[in-house]
């Protein structure tokens, strides 16, 4: 990965650890463990070629899809992805926008920075009493409903997932729905879906004109989910709000009309692990290392047939 990358992931203290399950290489040529990470290049055959021994990667990110190719499996070198790690942050910044979602608090900061007086309470303050969606029981996806129902927000959670059983729904605290009636009963609804074709602006202009007047669309899974056009069009009516962490094209271009509406926060892709918060990528490296040295089942396992259904 790039330097600035490493040193974020794995400073001093967290190499010092690293440094007593083996020896760290220069040359990738005599690497049994690759570390790899933003700013990685993709693992092609040629790469591969020049890492003999490579025996393990270690992904201190989420997603693999981009970075493993054919090649990997061919070779028979096992991926681990820290993709657990980097949730919890992703999770958190998806409640706080449910949170700012219920006060309206993007479009109200901009009628006050235009001079609007403070409302005083409405009707879309706070979260007692709404309905949240959940698209997609993901890691994340759960823990953004174990979020909302242990945080005592009062809010009734739906969840529309195909893979999850209404039983197994009814174990995680929510109501298993369809998609057509989870848009047409949320006042906020939070995307947790993969990247697969079956996905592909799944939010399209039909699904989102089903939400109800006043309602929010988060996104913190990927820009595809969601038609761009049609949320726009959603967005410049004043008709619904949007918190996108994630978008299509990502990154939009200069003077795209996301960028300028009062209703709609873009953020360039930051949910994921920041700052301070990067430190538990490195943490899951040195920690997957000792397992693997131990030969003891790694946390992060990511196989072949589960990329279809992976971030």
């Amino acid at each position: 990965m790039g330097r600035c990358e490493a040193d974020a992931i794995l400073p001093s203290d967290l190499r010092a650890r690293l440094a007593e399950w083996g020896e760290a290489v220069g040359a990738a040529e005599q690497a049994d463990i690759l570390v790899t990470g933003w700013g990685s290049a993709p693992l092609t055959a040629n790469l591969l070629a020049r890492t003999p021994r490579a025996r393990v990667v270690l992904h201190a990110a989420g997603s693999v899809k981009w970075l493993v190719t054919d090649a990997v499996w061919e070779r028979g070198i096992v991926v681990s992805s820290a993709a657990d790690a980097n949730a919890g942050p992703v999770a958190d910044y998806a409640l706080a926008a449910i949170t700012f979602a219920a006060k309206r608090a993007v479009a109200t900061a901009s009628a006050y920075a235009s001079g609007a007086v403070w409302p005083g309470f409405t009707e879309r303050e706070g979260g007692d009493g709404r309905t949240v969606g959940v698209i997609g029981a993901s890691r994340i996806g759960r823990r953004v409903l174990e979020r909302l129902i242990t945080a005592g927000t009062g809010c009734r959670v739906l969840l529309y997932d195909p893979y999850v059983s209404a039983v197994e729904a009814a174990r995680l605290g929510v109501e298993a729905v369809s998609l057509e009636e989870l848009c047409g009963s949320s006042s906020v609804i939070t995307l947790h879906a993969p990247e697969v074709p079956e996905t592909r602006h799944m939010m399209d202009a039909r699904r989102l004109a089903l939400i109800p007047d006043g309602g929010t669309v988060v996104n913190t899974a990927r820009g595809s989910l969601i038609d761009t056009e049609a949320l726009v069009r959603e967005c410049a009516s004043g008709r619904l709000d949007a918190f996108l962490d994630v978008t299509e094209p990502e990154p939009l271009p200069a003077g795209h009309p996301l960028f300028s509406l009062p209703n709609v926060l873009v953020t360039p892709h930051i949910a994921g692990a920041q700052g301070s918060e990067v430190r538990r990528l490195g943490k899951w490296v040195v920690e997957e290392t000792e397992r693997w040295v131990r030969g003891l089942p790694l946390s992060g396992r990511v196989r072949r047939e589960d990329l279809c259904r992976l971030a």
